[in-house]
Order: structure tokens, then C-alpha cells, then sequence
């Protein structure tokens, strides 16, 4: 009877176990099924995206809502989340839907309080998530806004950068030279071109090439190897930076400086000529531009700065040769001496007449004063002529063709005296040192040979970079120093040969470089429309 008596309560509780689970079976799928008609058949709460269980609508959005999510809301922001308009808990408009009754949950897994808090957390999540979502649309669109903003401030930097650069070169171009008032500048003598219209070199011309010749021979003699006072040493060199950069000389509109010089008697003058068809004289101590010359219908490749004038002289593709009083900025003479482009320009020791060849096959000696022609001579090789340079002493000078030959001339004699081969492509420049001994030459072959003219002869040649273009060499006015525009500019310590400095601060091609009064200074030109001046600080 014991044993019967234990068996029967086992089995009444093993069948309640399993009725229990069968009941919390049906209780969940009936849950499942009631969420699946509340989906189908109710509204979604516009915050929370859940069925509401007490929805309300929204007056101002017309959107729906839970009631309790809604009215948090209302109290920590009082406005509409939809439209941001103002909205108050007694403006909501509650919406009578059909009484569902919900399943209870089973009491054997209920904590009221845990789901309260849970309840509670959800729904400061909704409002969460809700805001960080409003506030990622506002970012985006001042985001935009800004992008927007940016774009239009750089078209207007833009458009005010080049109003700035038009207004920088009018402003130099209107300069106005102090206490000039310019006169009525009389007709410019013009000389023909032709050998023709030459009237030949008198024996008063010869004479006076002699006496200049002889007498600088004489103080050169005299000077012997002596250094002038207050040149630099070559350390100093090398301690030269970038002192200041000109950009506003010539027209932006056709950018590039093509040529430059220094007036030997004021070393504060410069003065360059440019693709715009225009040479400026300009002063680096006021940093003013104290002449604009117009007058040649094309670029200005060669310029000259007269050593004891205040006359400038230019050279242009457009076939003349133009002298200039800077004072009045008028043209006094116009020396129409060849039948092409001038492709080169130096001034005699004397001051009175001047050396220029051209791609005409002819090189051709005048007279600036009275702009008249006095001899005009053909190469007879059949080439252009690219450069010209008188020797010091003016009794013989150095022309380069376009075949690679530099050649010497005796200018009384009007003859080619000595040649000089070796270059590759067309001679660029040319340039004697002040003693008379040396010939530095460029070509297009990224080369500088340098010559001894009392042996005729190449002792050295400095090979730079593949590809480096050369356009122009210069000695100081000592013979201590070389300079070299093209690729970059360098200055190079003569005798030893040995390279000083490399400026690398144009952003194009060098054209031009000129020493100051003993090396003091250094200043260069380029394609990049700038005059830059390098020196010790």
C-alpha cells in the first residue's frame, strides 16, 4: 500500500508538467499570431516605428504617435519631432482603434519591475536614436551648405587674384616719372637697311675706335691684376639668397622677360625687355618703375643700358634696332640695319655706335647718334647669326651662328680673323672677360667652352645637365666671376671654374643675368615674368 501510494502523485505531476508547457506553448503562438494582426491592421508610431498601444495624432504633422513617447518628448522639447513646429500634450488627438485584448504573458516568467525598466530604457532609446537621426540630416545639410559656401569663396578669390595682377601691371604701367614732364619728343632718325645705304667707315670713325682701344689697353696695363676695392670674395657668393622678386614689369597677358642689363654708371637702374613688345627701366632701390618703352611691333630679345647716357638701346625680331632717351621715354634714333630679325646687340667702348647681327646672314656696325649705317657684312657661310659681343678693347668682336660656329672678327678690317668649332646646335650667347683673354661660349649642347684667344684655343669646358638650356653667359665687371641663366642660374669662380652657387627660385627658364657693381648683386630674368635679385642680406 506504501509503495501504490508514492507511484499516483508521480504521475498526477508529470501529466501537470506536461500541460503546463503545452499551455505556455499555445500562449506564445497565440502572442505571435496577435503581434502578426496588430501589424496588418494598426498604425506605426512615427518615433519608436511600433505599434502604438495608445496612438495619438499630431494636429500640426499629422503624423502618429505612442501616447507615453510622444508626451516625453512634448516635455523635453515642446515641438512637433516631425516639423519642429510648436506642440503641446493637450493638442494631441487620440485615435480609437477596436479593443484587442492582449494575452497575458505567463505569470511563472513575469517580473513586472524588469520589464517596467526595460520598457522604460526602449523607450529613451526610441527618443535617442530619433534625435541623433534629426541631427544627422541638420549636420548634412549644413555640411552642404558650407561645401557650397567654399566653392563660391574660391571663384571669388580667384577672379580677385587676377584683378590684383591686372591691376599691379596697370599700376606700373601708369607710374608717373617724377618731376619729368615729358616734351614733345622730335621725329627718330631712321637708318635703312641694305649695304647698300652704308656709308662706309671714314678714316675719323677708324681713328676714334683706335684712340678708345688704346687707351683702355693702357689703364687695363695699368691696373695689372689687381681686384677692385669692395668686391666680393667668393664666400660671400655662396652666402647669396633671394632678396626680393619683381613680378609686375611686363604685361601678364604675354608672360616672359627676355633680356636684361644694368646701367653701369647707376647700378640701381635695370632694364628689361619683354615679350609684350615693351623695355622697362626699372629702379631696384624705390623699387619704381621709371620707364616704359613702346614703340617695337614685336617681343624685345636684346636691350643695352648706354654707360655714361641716360639712353637705352633694343633689338627686336621686328627688324630695327631702337635708341631711347629714357627721361622722355622716346624713341631718338631708329636703326633699320637689317632685312630680318636682330638676333644680336652690343654697344661699342665708345659709346657712340653699335654691333648687331641678325638672321639675315649679316652683322652690321652704326652709328647711334645719327642713326646712320656705316658698314654691313655678310658672313658668307650661308647661316643665321644668333649673338654678337664686342671684345673690350672694341677692335675685334665675336659672333655666333646657327651652325654651331663662334667666330672672330677684326672690326677695322671687316674680316673674319679666327674660328672657333666645337659646339653642337645653335650658339646662344657669347661673352669676353675683362681682361680680353678669355671667350666663355654657350650653345644647345648644355656645355660652357671657354677659349683662350691668344692661343685660340679651348682649355675648358664646364658639361652641365642632359637637356640644360643655356641662354646666356656674363662676367663681372672684374673678370673674377661667371654667371650662367637657363635651366636655374649659377655663378662660377673663373680660373678655378669652380661653381659658387646655384639659385633655383625662377619657376621657368632664366634669360637673363647681370653682376652689380663689384658682384654687390645679382639679378636675373625669366619666362616667368619675374626680375629677382639675389644678394647678402
Amino acid at each position: 500500500m506504501a509503495v501504490t501510494k508514492l507511484k499516483k502523485p508521480r504521475v498526477e505531476s508529470w501529466n501537470g508538467f506536461v500541460w503546463f508547457h503545452v499551455i505556455l506553448r499555445l500562449r506564445a503562438e497565440f502572442s505571435n499570431l496577435y503581434s502578426d494582426i496588430i501589424s496588418k491592421m494598426s498604425l506605426y508610431c512615427a518615433i519608436s516605428n511600433e505599434v502604438p498601444e495608445v496612438p495619438v495624432v499630431s494636429p500640426t504633422s499629422g503624423a502618429v504617435f505612442e501616447r507615453r513617447i510622444i508626451e516625453k518628448y512634448i516635455i523635453e522639447n515642446g515641438v512637433d519631432p516631425i516639423n519642429g513646429k510648436e506642440l503641446r500634450v493637450e493638442d494631441l488627438i487620440e485615435i480609437k482603434t477596436p479593443p484587442i485584448v492582449k494575452p497575458k504573458p505567463p505569470s511563472a516568467t513575469s517580473i513586472p519591475a524588469t520589464l517596467k525598466s526595460m520598457q522604460d530604457e526602449w523607450d529613451a532609446l526610441m527618443l535617442h536614436a530619433f534625435t541623433q537621426r534629426q541631427q544627422l540630416q541638420t549636420a548634412r545639410q549644413e555640411l552642404s551648405h558650407a561645401l557650397y559656401q567654399h566653392d563660391a569663396a574660391c571663384r571669388v578669390i580667384a577672379r580677385l587674384t587676377k584683378e590684383v595682377t591686372a591691376a599691379r601691371e596697370a599700376l606700373a604701367t601708369l607710374k608717373p616719372q617724377a618731376g619729368i614732364a615729358a616734351p614733345q619728343a622730335p621725329h627718330p632718325t631712321e637708318a635703312s637697311a641694305g649695304s647698300a645705304g652704308a656709308t662706309g667707315m671714314s678714316a675719323d670713325v677708324v681713328s676714334r675706335l683706335q684712340e678708345r682701344a688704346t687707351a683702355l689697353t693702357q689703364e687695363r696695363k695699368r691696373r695689372g691684376r689687381t681686384l677692385p676695392e669692395g668686391l666680393l670674395a667668393p664666400e660671400q657668393i655662396r652666402a647669396f639668397l633671394t632678396l626680393a622678386s619683381h613680378p609686375g614689369l611686363h604685361s601678364a597677358s604675354v608672360p616672359g622677360i627676355l633680356s636684361l642689363d644694368i646701367n653701369p654708371s647707376d647700378h640701381s637702374k635695370l632694364l628689361t625687355g619683354g615679350n609684350d613688345r615693351n623695355a622697362t627701366v626699372f629702379n631696384k632701390d624705390t623699387e619704381q618703375v621709371v620707364a616704359i618703352l613702346k614703340g617695337h611691333t614685336k617681343k624685345v630679345t636684346r636691350v643695352i643700358y648706354h654707360p655714361d647716357e641716360d639712353t637705352v638701346i633694343t633689338a627686336s625680331p621686328d627688324h630695327t634696332i631702337r635708341v631711347w632717351n629714357v627721361p622722355t621715354s622716346q624713341t631718338t634714333a631708329i636703326l633699320r640695319s637689317h632685312d630680318g630679325p636682330v638676333t644680336g646687340l652690343s654697344l661699342h667702348p665708345t659709346g657712340d655706335y653699335v654691333l648687331s647681327t641678325s638672321s639675315d646672314q649679316h652683322w652690321a656696325f652704326s652709328d647711334i647718334r645719327t642713326g646712320q649705317l656705316l658698314t654691313k657684312v655678310s658672313d658668307f657661310s650661308g647661316v643665321s647669326l644668333t649673338t654678337a659681343q664686342f671684345h673690350p678693347d672694341g677692335l675685334i668682336f665675336g659672333t655666333g651662328t646657327e651652325n654651331s660656329q663662334v667666330k672672330i672678327w677684326d672690326l677695322k678690317e671687316q674680316s673674319n680673323v679666327a674660328n672657333f668649332p666645337g659646339h653642337v646646335g645653335p650658339v646662344t650667347s657669347i661673352s669676353f672677360s675683362e681682361n680680353g683673354y678669355y671667350l666663355a661660349t654657350a650653345a644647345e649642347d648644355s656645355c660652357v667652352k671657354l677659349w683662350d684667344l691668344r692661343k685660340l684655343k679651348n682649355f675648358k669646358t664646364i658639361q652641365l645637365e642632359e637637356n640644360y638650356a643655356i641662354k646666356e653667359l656674363c662676367f663681372d665687371q672684374s673678370g673674377t666671376y661667371l654667371a650662367i641663366a637657363g635651366t636655374d642660374v649659377r655663378v662660377y669662380l673663373c680660373r678655378q671654374w669652380q661653381e659658387l652657387k646655384v639659385f633655383n627660385d625662377h619657376t621657368a627658364s632664366a634669360t637673363g643675368v647681370r653682376f652689380g657693381k663689384n658682384a654687390q648683386y645679382l639679378a636675373s630674368t625669366s619666362m616667368d615674368r619675374t626680375l629677382k635679385l639675389y644678394g647678402i642680406e
